[in-house]
Formats: structure tokens, sequence, C-alpha cells
């Protein structure tokens, strides 16, 4: 359930401009303030079922989003090369300072 959530919470991350306000609200109460369906349908005067509706389609919209984006995929090779070539630079050589420079400017610009 751990990984689902931390998926969902990424996938948020990247495409949450995409969708409306109420998938917005509804999405980050639930995952990101860790509010229970049964309190979210409280708050907003709605069935807890209109909320677990509304959380279920956004979370295969985000699925479908990243299915033909393909964004956080992108980002998951981009921090596992940016790793690998961290564990590379052992050295103290002029080299391994540049690639050290230009990898921080790639984490800069995620």
């Amino acid at each position: 359930m751990l990984e689902k959530t931390t998926r969902v919470n990424f996938l948020y991350d990247f495409y949450q401009t995409l969708l409306t306000e109420k998938q917005r609200v509804y999405m980050q109460l639930y995952y990101l303030d860790d509010l229970s369906l049964g309190e979210i349908a409280e708050e907003y005067g709605v069935s807890r079922q209109a909320v677990y509706d509304n959380v279920r389609r956004t979370e295969a919209m985000l699925e479908d989003y990243e299915e033909k984006l393909k964004l956080f995929s992108k980002f998951r090779k981009r921090m596992e090369i940016i790793d690998k070539l961290e564990e590379l630079m052992l050295g103290d050589d002029e080299a391994s300072n540049e690639v050290r420079i230009l990898l921080n400017s790639l984490k800069d610009h995620e």
C-alpha cells in the first residue's frame, strides 16, 4: 500500500495541473493530508461513495497521463543515472569536479 501511495503522490505532483479543482482537493486531502473518505465526505457534504469514486477515477486519470506522457518514468530514470554517476565520482580530480557541478545543475532543474 505504501508503494501505491508513494506512486500516486508522485503522479499527483507531476500532473495535478491537469486535474479539476475538486479532483485536486480530494486527492490532496486523501493522499497528502491523510483524511479518510468519511472525513472528506463530511467536510464537503457528499457521500463517502462519491468521494471514493472521485478518488479512484482521478487515480486512473493520473495513471493514464503517465502512460501517455511518461514524466514520472523519465524523472526516475534521470535520478537513477544521477545516483550512478555520483557513485562513480570517488576521485577529487578536475574531471570529477566538473561532473559534480553538472550533476548539481541537473538536480537544481528537477
